[in-house]
């Protein structure tokens, strides 16, 4: 049975903004080390559109450092599984559009063979997490304290407790965290 991993960036009070965190080589590092694993990411319509606006053109940007390069080619040649009621259609590089909900979707991935599916939206891994389908967490807690964006798993359905892991401490101060369910 495949894994579903959830990856994400969040500050200490648990908002989690792309705009907000520290993103270093080690940060793109460690995210492109859990795209190695995994042969599928799942994307929401907002994480996807703020992705795929930088990423496909990630090597033409003349300030890309080797690690966002690297990162570059995990998440452009990754399948992508976006899900969305509202966009008509998806351009970036082995992006399909779902219509079945991420929870039937990932049941049916879950008895398939293959590497784990990745979780690369909020929205999508609460919905995953309230069926209790997510297998790994990755936390990484920038040491930044915001009111923006998304509350991490705010509107959960039960409490449940995960089995660390480990942690990595980076040079920024951002503590990545590791869990099991």
């Amino acid at each position: 049975m495949r894994k579903v991993i959830f990856g994400i960036n969040i500050t200490i009070n648990g908002f989690a903004d792309h705009t907000v965190g520290i993103v270093d080589a080690e940060l793109h590092d460690i995210f492109s080390d859990l795209l190695d694993d995994a042969d599928v990411i799942l994307f929401g319509r907002i994480t996807y559109q703020l992705m795929e606006s930088y990423w496909p053109n990630a090597w033409n940007d003349s300030g890309s450092t080797e690690s966002e390069k690297r990162f570059a080619d995990k998440i452009n040649q990754i399948k992508k599984i976006v899900f969305s009621n509202t966009l008509k259609k998806v351009d970036w590089q082995n992006s399909v559009l779902s219509e079945k909900d991420p929870v039937s979707t990932v049941l049916e991935m879950k008895r398939q063979e293959g590497k784990p599916i990745s979780i690369g939206s909020i929205n999508i891994a609460k919905q995953l997490f309230n069926e209790n389908l997510i297998d790994e967490f990755w936390f990484a807690v920038h040491p930044v304290i915001s009111e923006k964006g998304p509350r991490l798993f705010d509107g959960i359905d039960f409490n449940t407790l995960l089995k660390f892991v480990d942690s990595k401490k980076l040079s920024s101060g951002v503590v990545v965290l590791h869990y099991h369910k």
